[in-house]
């Protein structure tokens, strides 16, 4: 049994919207592993834009790099980052992001004890636009 949700336009009648089941997590996302134990899921993966979720374990960081075309947004769910943006280090809490621009050399680590799940969200997708100096 689906359920509805009525909307109302402002110069026409009631629509119904039908709820459509199956929302995204990382149970049903896509998943893959990168750098040193890290975990990803796309939670949403298209040609212009990428919502992907990752977990980093204590310790761990990823690789200085840029992307030419791809600008992101980090945005810290649980824990703390330490985010190189053109070496200053800023350190990124949790309920709070960062943005990094195209051009822009940055590294996300993990500088604490306890794991580091974040959110990181790219326009157009960041993967294949990874340059490292």
């Amino acid at each position: 049994m689906s359920k509805k949700a009525s909307l109302s336009g402002e110069a026409g009648p009631e629509k119904s919207l039908e709820a459509r089941p199956g929302a995204v997590s990382r149970v049903n996302a896509e998943y893959y592993r990168w750098g040193h134990d890290c975990d990803a899921w796309h939670l949403v993966k298209d040609q212009d834009f990428t919502v992907i979720e990752e977990s980093i374990p204590p310790g761990a960081a990823e690789v200085r790099h840029f992307h030419k075309q791809s600008q992101q947004f980090f945005y810290i769910l649980s824990g703390e980052a330490i985010m190189e943006v053109e070496g200053d280090p800023v350190l990124v809490p949790a309920g709070s992001g960062i943005r990094v621009m195209p051009g822009v050399r940055h590294q996300i680590r993990n500088p604490s004890s306890s794991p580091l799940r974040l959110l990181v969200i790219s326009h157009p997708p960041s993967h294949g636009d990874k340059w490292t100096d």
